[in-house]
């Protein structure tokens, strides 16, 4: 008998989903903003870029520890701590006199995400039977499309306007709201504590392959598109125009992540396969046509699209692996994805200097191609359909 989301657990994932919209516009508010930033601090663009690889390093390398550390707390109250750190490390930010102190913010920042991507899938996914897991963490997730869509833009042209730091403080600000709506409207869950001390089961799950192609498609995203301010400002796009840019892009993130909640608990692997080639031909055709401002915007918008499907894909898959409990497969996820960001950041740091905004995208589209790969041959990671129809 097919099973329905009940009225508290929608509210449950409606918070939830507001809770990863406030996350993911803090983590990438950084790209929109760069140029200003970059000019008020006297530093290169690509060095002020490093600001978002210091911020996924942080959550790369605490992700699974602090998972380890707060198994046996209350998912409630450490959720709110984690969105309570998300509006410090905002405010600092905002107020930064120094270079030193933008990175110090960033960091707490940092550590705030690595706790809370740990827990909000997990989280999601003990409010739903089993059977409706993928469901909910797309819905949950469709917070992070929406801080593309709305957040990061909205900000941006807030930066664009009166400056970048009212950008940040504006986030503070939602983030101490949304610790009060949580507080309010999110029901506990059971706790689970299989996974106390964060161990994973690495042979024959299949999280491996998860977790590298994981990895994989956020070094492909992030070495292009943490520097698609430069890129589309050196196609020819006006400064003040960026923020509309990515509310295009934040659009098509939300298509994509409508697409998946169509496959990801019915046709998972097939689902991943396509979303991962249209990510690879999209930054090809930008990488090919990097000068033409219009067909940049229209192949940047087909990628962005493919990534907003990307993480109701990874991490049900993580999960469904059943290679620990849902909290490390959070963390792996988590973790992984921020070294990605790390690393993309880094990488087209590098290339943006050494080959131009054609250097990343190339760099990109041969990451998602390798994504590509891993999935088609990994069908234990990947299954064609969830162990539960088999």
């Amino acid at each position: 008998m097919a099973k329905n989301i009940s009225i508290a657990s929608a509210i449950g994932l409606g918070t939830l989903m507001m809770s990863t919209f406030v996350a993911i516009t803090t983590e990438i508010l950084p790209v929109g903003l760069l140029p200003q930033m970059s000019t008020e601090f006297r530093v290169d663009e690509s060095v002020i870029g490093l600001v978002v690889t210091l911020y996924a390093v942080v959550v790369a390398i605490l992700a699974l520890p602090l998972t380890a550390w707060t198994a046996r707390l209350p998912r409630k109250p450490l959720l709110l701590v984690s969105i309570g750190g998300y509006g410090l490390s905002s405010l600092i930010v905002a107020i930064a006199p120094t270079f030193v102190l933008l990175c110090v913010g960033r960091a707490i920042g940092g550590v705030a995400h690595a706790l809370f991507f740990s827990v909000v899938a997990a989280y999601a996914s003990r409010l739903v039977p089993r059977e409706l897991v993928g469901r909910a963490i797309a819905i949950a997730f469709a917070g992070t499309s929406l801080g593309y869509v709305l957040g990061v833009p909205l900000a941006t042209s807030v930066g664009a306007a009166v400056g970048w730091r009212a950008g940040f403080a504006a986030m503070a600000g939602a983030a101490a709201i949304l610790v009060l709506l949580a507080a309010t409207l999110l029901p506990p869950v059971v706790e689970d504590h299989r996974g106390s001390d964060a161990r994973i089961q690495w042979q024959g799950t299949g999280i491996i392959a998860v977790g590298l192609a994981n990895l994989l498609v956020f070094l492909a995203q992030y070495t292009a598109y943490t520097y698609i301010a430069p890129i589309l400002i050196r196609a020819g796009l006006p400064t003040s125009a960026v923020g509309a840019c990515l509310l295009l892009f934040g659009a098509a993130g939300i298509v994509g992540l409508w697409s998946a909640s169509l496959f990801v608990d019915r046709r998972p692997r097939a689902g991943a396969l396509a979303t991962f080639a249209v990510l690879a031909v999209g930054l090809g055709v930008a990488a090919v046509a990097a000068d033409s401002l219009v067909v940049l915007i229209v192949a940047a918008t087909l990628w962005s699209a493919a990534f907003g499907a990307t993480p109701s894909y990874l991490m049900t898959a993580a999960i469904r692996t059943e290679s620990g409990s849902p909290d490390s497969a959070g963390a792996l996820v988590n973790g992984s994805s921020n070294l990605g960001i790390a690393g993309g950041a880094a990488l087209g740091s590098v290339l943006l200097v050494v080959g131009g905004p054609v250097g990343t995208l190339v760099a990109g589209s041969a990451l998602a191609v390798a994504t590509v790969v891993l999935v088609a041959v990994a069908r234990r990671g990947f299954p064609a359909v969830p162990q539960a129809e088999r």
